[in-house]
Formats: C-alpha cells, sequence, structure tokens
C-alpha cells in the first residue's frame, strides 16, 4: 500500500474542554497518514499522480485553527475535509496529541488516534 505521511506537524491552537483552554490555547502535533495510488507518479514523475502533500498540510492547518472542544472533533473535521479534497486518499490515519494537558501530571502528551 502506497502512503503519504506528514509527521509531527506543529501547531499552537485553542482546542480543550476547558474554558481556560480555548482562551490561553496550547501546543499540538498531528500526523497524518493517507493512502492512495501513486503509480502514475512513480511512473511519469508528475505530481497529478499523487496527492500534494503541500495541499494536505494546508487542509490541517485550517482545520487546527477552528477551536473544538475535543482531539477527536478536531481529527473528525480533518478526516472528513481531506476525503473532500482529496478523491484519490482511499484511507489513512491521524493522531493529534495535546503537549500539555490542562492536569497536573507528569505527562510527556495526550494522544488520540483514528484510522479511516
Amino acid at each position: 500500500m502506497n502512503a503519504i505521511t506528514l509527521h509531527r506537524m506543529k501547531f499552537f491552537a485553542h482546542h480543550g474542554v476547558c474554558p481556560q483552554e480555548q482562551v490561553v490555547g496550547n501546543h499540538f502535533e498531528v500526523t497524518l497518514q493517507v493512502f492512495c495510488d501513486m503509480e502514475k507518479a512513480m511512473t511519469d514523475d508528475d505530481l497529478s499522480g499523487t496527492v500534494n502533500y503541500a495541499a494536505l498540510y494546508a487542509v490541517v492547518e485550517k482545520e487546527m485553527a477552528v477551536p473544538s472542544k475535543l482531539l477527536e472533533h478536531v481529527a473528525f473535521r480533518i478526516i472528513q475535509a481531506v476525503k473532500a479534497e482529496f478523491a484519490e486518499v482511499t484511507g489513512g490515519s491521524i493522531s493529534i496529541c495535546k503537549l500539555t494537558p490542562p492536569f497536573k501530571c507528569d505527562l510527556e502528551k495526550v494522544e488520540i488516534k483514528i484510522e479511516f
């Protein structure tokens, strides 16, 4: 299976259940992997035979800028936007990490992962 993966994209956004998180914001990492046919790109050296990863990044960036309470909701919106913009995407996965959760703990990050 052919895949394009954008690893650990960094964003500052205002996602969270606590009202303070939506005001103060937090740091997030997003990894998006999409499956698509790349045969034309491999044989013809032509961008039209694959998914433009700069355009994928733009979709993620746009959705990360829209505040949500839950990371699951952000991930769903990103998946829906990717599917709508790139018909050639046949599936994939997304993970979103909140790097500094707003509760007292010794924890590197919190992560959700959804396969589609």
